[in-house]
Order: structure tokens, then sequence, then C-alpha cells
């Protein structure tokens, strides 16, 4: 697809981004700014109390960052007029009905004037909580998806999942739908609502036992990880991912709706500043790791492929599935990688260090 015919698609779009302050949101928000300034708005999702900490939080969280150098030199003394004028801060939480988002006045305002959300919202801790990541992974999906049905001017739900909801398997795999209560575990059948429930019975007993926050912490983080291996998955990221696509993929109707499922993402390749990355992440920290010495060695295959993406080839591809499925009443998914086409070795990465 010519670059331009994104450019133009995104000309005059109201979007609702989750996640906002997250990695992949950030190169999202940066490059439709700096590619279409004619967007219309951007309303940012985020975690706060009220509308001054959510304003506080894009500014230190988003704007501030390096991110955004090539912006604030492209405007300079414009660049703040310019992203009060597109950015719209929404405090609200996805674990939550109509994302929790209590004024009612925006919630019409939103829901009149979105015509495409992006849901980027996620915790990507591999053995989170069972309770905290069944409530932003799997129930925070459905929350999205009932909050896009009610947009009247909606083209598209585009949800950001993971490539890792196939599990452990080797070889090509296809980019298939989850049905609802599919496993990757023969014979086996994954009821959410059981899940939910299982969850409030162990905290109900922790609770009667008068089991310390730390201890119900751990309970949570054990119970997640048992589940998702219950049914097949390695983690409980991975396993509340694959929950979230089958809630979507059953609850959806006629909704416009495109899963991505990119890999490992990584630090940004070309655009807009190569090489950026916040903090150290997923693969990041096992190299950053092996370079300052602080691991020694590892056990294992140098010939095996990692399967990482530029988080702003990831960002490319999310706007190309914008601008090529709006309006299409189907369900898509992509996979997005690396090791087809340009696989990298473990090998690679020891010589590169």
């Amino acid at each position: 697809m010519e670059s331009s015919r994104i450019v133009e698609f995104l000309k005059d779009k109201s979007i609702l981004i989750t996640g906002s302050t997250g990695f992949l949101a950030k190169i999202f928000v940066e490059k439709v700014l700096r590619v279409q300034p004619e967007v219309k708005r951007l309303f940012l999702l985020v975690r706060a109390a009220d509308a001054a900490s959510a304003n506080q939080r894009v500014q230190t969280e988003i704007l501030e960052k390096d991110l955004f150098k090539v912006l604030r030199d492209k405007h300079g003394d414009g660049f703040h007029p310019f992203v009060a004028s597109k950015l719209f801060p929404v405090a609200g939480d996805i674990v939550r009905e109509d994302l929790g988002i209590q004024d009612s006045n925006l919630r019409e305002k939103l829901w009149k004037e979105v015509g495409i959300v992006v849901n980027v919202a996620a915790t990507t801790s591999f053995d989170d909580r069972y309770d905290v990541a069944l409530g932003i992974n799997a129930l925070g999906a459905k929350h999205i998806l009932e909050f896009a049905r009610r947009c009247v001017r909606l083209e598209m739900l585009l949800h950001v999942s993971t490539a890792y909801v196939a599990g452990e398997q080797s070889g090509l795999i296809l980019e298939k739908k989850f049905l609802m209560g599919e496993t990757l575990k023969g014979g086996s059948y994954l009821d959410i609502e059981a899940e939910l429930r299982l969850v409030d019975k162990k905290k109900r007993e922790l609770r009667a036992e008068y089991a310390t926050e730390e201890v119900e912490k751990l309970a949570m983080k054990r119970l997640g990880m048992m589940r998702a291996r219950h049914f097949g998955w390695p983690n409980t990221y991975v396993c509340t991912k694959a929950m979230g696509e089958m809630l979507l993929g059953h609850l959806r109707g006629d909704l416009p709706l495109v899963i991505l499922r990119p890999t490992i993402i990584t630090s940004v390749h070309r655009d807009p500043l190569p090489g950026w990355i916040e903090g150290t992440r997923t693969i990041d920290s096992v190299i950053m790791g092996y370079v300052k010495g602080k691991i020694a060695c590892m056990f294992g295959d140098l010939d095996i492929v990692a399967d990482v993406v530029p988080g702003d080839m990831v960002v490319n591809a999310m706007m190309v599935t914008m601008a090529a499925h709006s309006n299409q009443r189907s369900e898509f998914i992509y996979h997005m990688g690396s090791s087809v086409r340009n696989p990298m070795t473990y090998s690679t990465l020891e010589q590169s260090a």
C-alpha cells in the first residue's frame, strides 16, 4: 500500500487509543502526529483519578520523551499548541465497564466522534497476577469492544495481541482465529467465566486465612501460571491474551475487527529516532545483561531464531491495517515477525554484543 494513501486515510480521523503511555502506543501517537498533522483528534485513555492527573501523565510520560524530538523540532514554538489541539487525555481504565470513564458527557462525546479504536493496553509480564492479567488482557478487550460498538462513526477496532498466543508450536503458524473455549491442549475447554469464579474463590479463601498482601500476590501469580499450563500455554500473559481474542471474536457481531499479532517488539529501527527504546523490555533485558557482563553465560542453541520486530515497523503495520480494512465488517488476523524473511539467530546476538 502506498504511504500517501495511509496519510490521506488519517486525515480528519478521531482515534481512541488505550494503553497510551506504553512503549508501542507512544510510537504510534508520534507517528500519526508527524505524518498527518491534519488528524482531527487522538483520545488517549490513561489510568488516572481525574482529568488533571491524566493530563499530567500524558505530559511527563509521553510528550517529554526523546521520541518526540523530531516533532518538537518540526513545530518549534508551536509544538505545545499543536499537541494541545490534537491530543485529548481521558482518565479511565479498561478493566471497568465504559472504560472507567466517569464523565457521562465525555462518554457521549467519544461515542459521537471516535471512528477508530486502537487497543494497545496490556499487562505483558509473563507471570503477572492471574486476577490482574484476566482483568486487563481478557475482560479489558471485552470492555473495549463494548465501548467501540457504541461509537456511531466506528470504522474499525484494531487490537494488538501477540504472536505467542500460538504457544510453543514450531514451523509455520497460520493466522487462525481462536474459537471461544479453545485451548492448546486437546480435550480441555477454557471457560473464562469459570476462571473468573476460580480467582474469586481463591481470593476469598486467602482472605479468610488473613493472608498478607504479599502472600495473596504470590498465590495469584502461581495460579495464573498453573492455569495457563493446564490449558497448554507457557505463561499467564499469552494465555490471557488468547482469552481476549476469544472474547473479541465471539462478541464482535459484524463490528470491523483487526487483530495484529507481533512477535518480540524491540527498539525503533529507523523512524523517528533509530535505536530509541524505553527501559529494558523483553529480550532487551537479556541483551543488556550479557553486554554489561551481568549474565556470564546461558544454556541454549545458538542456531535458534529469536523472532524480533522493531517497534516502528509494528506501528507501520498498524497504520496499514487501519487503512486497508476500514469499514470491512469482518475479522482479520495478521502475524508480524521476522523469522521467515529475515531470521536472526542467537549467535547473531552473541556476535553483536
